[in-house]
């Protein structure tokens, strides 16, 4: 295996280029942030016929968005009823109906645009990898019923023919979500706001954003960017801005690790209808398969960190465990990136000034939430409609002992992959 080589870079179709900032410049939306909120945003924006100026440190998809693990999912890890007893009934039922219809509005766009990114709407499928986590999916599955979701709960026999492995107790399966190559789906977003005319600058770090005169100025390249409005949209990558915002949130490092392409026989029985995959294990691990046939397993951890072998290790056990007749199958390539996890799992707008807005803390659910909150967040900051946004904007969020809670889950994955799939799943 070749170290951090992503294999979404190796892979993608879409392609995007575009130059560091070389000029002062009079825009309507500044955005920072070249991920999937922040080209969302640059391209509703600029559809409106909006002046928009998109900023990123480093290339498009640098980020969580050309690491993620391309899993198109409806909804957030929280089912309907924690959420609507952390935000309240009304504040709870409009994020679950505004993210039912995020999968939607990801392949719309994909359609629209005519984004080259492997889009599949073949679903999802939430693993139970006991009875205990049978019973958690079932739970799911009751309450997303209740609300109107199409989920259908599979038993241990159904589940092993979707999947190809007998490790399993059961899955709930949503025909609402699927799977995309993340990379080339931001690129084609970024090329469509481009197209649609915004200004996309990569290797455009921000080092100073300030109110002045009414309007928020930009620093960047050693010029400036006057902005009428400005969105924050850095999630776990945001670079040395600390004032007047900084997000806060507990990053989490999430690896993955991919095979050659397989040979058809084998191809033909692991995961066959195409379904990407997550478990109701305490230490999450995800499956799918891309449309080369590589098989895409993830799982906490930080694959480039001083313990990355155990990751890397934990890997082809659990691919041998779920799958025997991988058992000694290379690892081509291996990835890391960090998810930007909140206390409450619930992502946050902030509203940190005037006509300035910030989205982050999918806690690894970026793609539909990323799309929906950037798109929702272009047209608030616009037109001045609060109401409409996915959740209500606060004045700041607050996160303790951040750097003490990402060591907790480094070292709770390292601590479990070094000895699961030795015994079981």
């Amino acid at each position: 295996m070749t170290s951090e080589t992503t294999l979404w870079h190796a892979s993608a179709r879409e392609e995007f280029g575009a130059g560091p900032l070389t000029r002062d410049m009079t825009v309507d939306l500044a955005v920072v942030g070249g991920g999937f909120t922040g080209c969302s945003a640059a391209l509703e924006a600029a559809r409106t016929g909006a002046t928009v100026c998109l900023l990123e440190a480093e290339a498009i998809g640098h980020g969580g968005s050309g690491r993620n693990v391309g899993l198109v999912n409806a909804g957030l890890w929280l089912p309907p009823e924690a959420l609507t007893a952390q935000m309240g009934q009304d504040a709870g039922l409009h994020l679950i109906h505004t993210l039912a219809g995020a999968p939607a509005q990801v392949f719309n766009l994909i359609a629209r645009e005519g984004i080259d990114c492997e889009a599949t709407c073949d679903g999802t499928l939430h693993l139970a990898h006991s009875a205990a986590g049978l019973r958690d999916v079932q739970d799911r599955h009751r309450q997303g019923v209740a609300l109107g979701a199409p989920l259908q709960v599979l038993d241990a026999a159904e589940t092993q023919r979707r999947v190809g492995s007998d490790r399993f107790c059961g899955a709930l399966f949503d025909p609402r979500a699927g799977t995309i190559q993340p990379l080339s789906y931001v690129r084609g977003l970024a090329r469509a706001a481009v197209a649609a005319g915004a200004a996309l600058h990569t290797h455009s770090p921000v080092s100073a954003l300030s109110r002045k005169g009414g309007d928020w100025v930009l620093s960047s390249q050693g010029h400036t960017v006057r902005a009428r409005k400005v969105l924050m949209a850095t999630n776990a990558y945001h670079l040395g801005l600390s004032d007047p915002f900084q997000p806060q949130f507990v990053p989490v490092n999430f690896c993955q690790f991919a095979t050659a392409p397989l040979p058809d026989a084998l191809r033909a029985t692991i995961l066959p209808q195409g379904e990407g995959c997550w478990d109701t294990a305490l230490v999450m691990s995800s499956l799918r398969m891309d449309q080369a046939g590589r098989l895409i397993l993830g799982g906490i951890g930080n694959g480039a960190g001083p313990v990355g072998g155990v990751h890397h290790a934990w890997a082809q056990r659990k691919l041998a465990t779920l799958f025997p007749a991988l058992k000694g199958q290379a690892l081509h390539h291996g990835w890391s990136g960090r998810i930007a996890m909140t206390s409450d799992h619930i992502p946050k707008i902030v509203a940190f000034g005037p006509d300035a807005l910030a989205c982050f803390g999918y806690s690894g659910r970026g793609i539909g939430p990323g799309t929906v909150f950037g798109m929702q967040a272009a047209h608030a900051l616009l037109t001045g409609d609060m109401e409409s946004l996915p959740v209500r904007p606060v004045a700041r969020h607050d996160e303790r002992f951040t750097s003490t809670r990402a060591l907790w889950y480094e070292t709770g994955a390292g601590l479990i992959h070094a000895t699961a799939a030795r015994f079981s799943t």
